[in-house]
C-alpha cells in the first residue's frame, strides 16, 4: 500500500462512545494534534485563535474548535480525561531578561493555569528542542516546577517524527504531566518514510502552477549555501526523509526554502498539498484560507502521524489499572536525566 493510502487510511476522525475520552486541546492550530486523538476515538475540543486555522480544523475534524484567544482567565465549561497543546514560547535568550512564566507574549501560563483549572488525568504539550538546550534548561525548569506544584508527575521525551511514519526529519520535545500510574511514550520503529514515497509521481514533475526559481534566486541561495558551508544543496532529495518544515521555509522565497529540483535542472517550490504530504496529513484533509495562509498552518502544526503514536501511548495508559508511583524515584530520574 502506498504511503499516502496508508493515511488516508489510518487518519480517519471517529468516536469511540466505548472509550468515552474527551481531549482538549489548547493552541490548536488546524488541528493536526486533535487529528492524531480523533483517529484513536477521542473527542476534541480545540481553542485556536487564528480564524483560517480555526475553520480548518471544523472543516476536517469531528472536534469543535473555538475561534478564542486563550488567557490566564479563560473558563472552560467542559472537562475532559486528556489536555493537550503546543503553547507558543517566549524568545529564548540567556541574554534577555529571563523573565519566564512572567513574560507576557508566553503561552504557558495559560496552559499551565488550564491544567490547574481543569486537571485532567494526564496532559502533554510539545515544543522545540530549544527547550532543552543548556542555555533554555532554566526555563524548562520553571514549566515544570509549576506543574508539579498543581500535583502532577512529569516527563518529557525528544520525539523524532521520522521515526514515527513521518517523512520528515522534525525534531520536537513532548512534555507529559500524570497521576498514580507512569506513562511511557511511544517507541519509535525502524521504518522511514521518504520524501519520494510521500510525494509520489507529482515530485518529477512540473504540474500546471508551478512556481521556478529564478537565476538570480538560485545565485542567491548558491551564495547563501556556500557561506553556511552547506556539502550539498538543500534540495528535497526524494531518497531520504525532508528536512524539517517551518513556516518559513515553505511560505517563503527564502535561501532555505523547500525545493524539487527536476531532471531538467529547474528547481520548482512545493504545492501546499505537496508540504502537507511531508507532515503527514491526508489528501483528504482541507486547509481554508490563502495560499500563504495555508503554509503556516501546515508549518505550525504537530504531524498527525506522529500524533496518532503518542494518543496510542496515552490510550494505553488510560487503560491501565491505577497503581501507586513513587514520586521522589520518578522526580530524582528527570533531574539526573535534565542535567546529563
Amino acid at each position: 500500500m502506498e504511503y499516502i493510502d496508508e493515511i488516508n487510511k489510518i487518519l480517519i476522525p471517529e468516536e469511540d462512545r466505548r472509550l468515552n475520552k474527551t481531549v482538549i486541546d489548547l493552541f490548536a492550530g488546524c488541528g493536526g494534534l486533535s487529528l492524531g486523538f480523533e483517529a484513536h476515538g477521542f473527542k476534541s475540543i480545540g481553542y485556536e485563535k487564528n480564524k483560517d486555522a480555526c475553520d480548518t480544523y471544523n472543516r476536517n475534524l469531528k472536534g469543535i474548535c473555538h475561534n478564542e484567544e486563550l488567557t490566564t482567565d479563560t473558563v472552560y465549561s467542559v472537562s475532559c480525561d486528556v489536555l493537550i497543546g503546543g503553547p507558543p514560547c517566549q524568545p529564548f535568550s540567556a541574554f534577555g531578561k529571563k523573565l519566564g512564566l512572567k513574560d507576557s507574549r508566553d503561552g504557558f501560563p495559560i496552559f499551565i493555569s488550564a491544567v490547574e483549572k481543569i486537571k485532567p488525568k494526564i496532559f502533554l504539550f510539545e515544543n522545540v528542542r530549544g527547550l532543552l538546550f543548556k542555555r533554555n534548561r532554566w526555563y524548562l525548569e520553571q514549566i515544570l516546577e509549576a506543574l508539579e506544584n498543581i500535583g502532577y508527575i512529569t516527563d518529557y521525551n525528544l520525539l523524532k517524527a521520522r521515526y514515527f511514519d513521518v517523512p520528515q526529519n522534525r525534531e520536537r520535545l513532548f512534555v507529559a504531566g500524570y497521576r498514580n500510574r507512569r506513562f511511557e511514550f511511544p517507541q519509535k520503529n525502524n521504518r522511514i518514510i521518504t520524501a519520494g514515497e510521500a510525494l509520489g509521481e507529482s515530485a518529477y514533475q512540473a504540474p500546471a502552477g508551478s512556481k521556478f526559481l529564478t537565476k538570480s534566486m538560485d545565485r542567491y541561495i548558491a551564495k547563501y549555501e556556500k557561506a553556511s558551508y552547506c556539502i550539498k544543496p538543500r534540495d528535497l532529495y526524494l531518497d531520504k526523509p525532508a528536512r524539517t518544515l517551518t513556516c518559513r521555509n515553505i511560505a517563503a522565497p527564502t535561501s532555505d526554502m523547500h525545493r524539487i529540483k527536476l531532471a531538467d535542472g529547474r528547481r520548482r517550490r512545493l504545492f501546499p498539498r505537496e508540504a502537507a504530504r511531508l507532515q503527514s496529513f491526508p489528501d483528504w484533509f482541507h486547509f481554508e484560507g490563502k495560499e500563504e495562509s495555508v503554509f503556516y498552518q501546515i508549518g505550525n502544526a504537530v504531524p498527525p502521524m506522529l500524533s496518532y503514536h503518542i494518543a496510542q501511548s496515552v490510550k494505553n495508559y488510560l487503560d491501565r489499572p491505577v497503581r501507586r508511583t513513587n514520586v521522589r524515584i520518578l522526580k530524582r530520574a528527570k533531574q539526573l536525566k535534565m542535567f546529563n
